[in-house]
């Protein structure tokens, strides 16, 4: 499959990666589109039917898992692929549930990107160990499932969590923060 002159919507806030990441699948023949975040993508979805959509899964602190539904909604045909800096089981299977067609952890290489995008066989990276995980990194990850059960309302999220709404900001910034470094 052939990807010129196929339209390609990248979705993540983080503005310098975006960039490069675009001027590169731009290179490999995609017609690139890019949005910092929901309204922008669905308004661009709407405008120009993207055949192919790359989206981050942490997007300003909600999660992109809660785009997912809402892109198919403006593109049904769409493949779209997850590309994450916290990859973890629980968060591939609610993206593929939900409709994504591929999950890819950062950092993933342009050629993976590319044949996610187009439905060929890829060599995924080991999820990591769970043993191994950080106290951290679990508590991201059951951050992020309640965000998701409660669809990234901020609020919801901070009172099932028997904590301050802005203690859960902060540290929803701070790893934001520190992935984009």
């Amino acid at each position: 499959m052939n990807p010129e002159e196929r339209y390609l919507l990248i979705v993540d806030d983080d503005d310098s990666y975006r960039d490069v990441l675009a001027r590169s699948l731009s290179r490999k023949g995609f017609f690139v589109l890019t949005a910092a975040g929901g309204e922008e993508a669905l308004a661009l979805c709407a405008e120009h039917d993207p055949e192919y959509i790359l989206l981050d899964l942490n997007l300003a602190g909600q999660s992109g898992l809660n785009l997912i539904q809402p892109l198919l909604g403006a593109v049904p045909a769409a493949r779209i692929v997850i590309l994450t800096g916290y990859a973890s089981i629980q968060t591939t299977v609610s993206a593929l549930k939900l409709g994504a067609v591929q999950y890819l952890p950062k950092p993933a290489s342009t050629a993976d990107i590319v044949k996610a995008l187009l439905d060929e066989a890829i060599e995924i990276p080991e999820m990591p160990d769970e043993k191994r995980m950080t106290v951290q990194h679990l508590e991201w990850e059951y951050i992020q499932r309640t965000l998701n059960e409660h669809g990234g309302n901020i609020a919801a999220t901070a009172r099932a969590l028997q904590m301050h709404r802005r203690t859960l900001q902060r540290k929803l910034a701070k790893k934001r923060h520190v992935s984009s470094e």
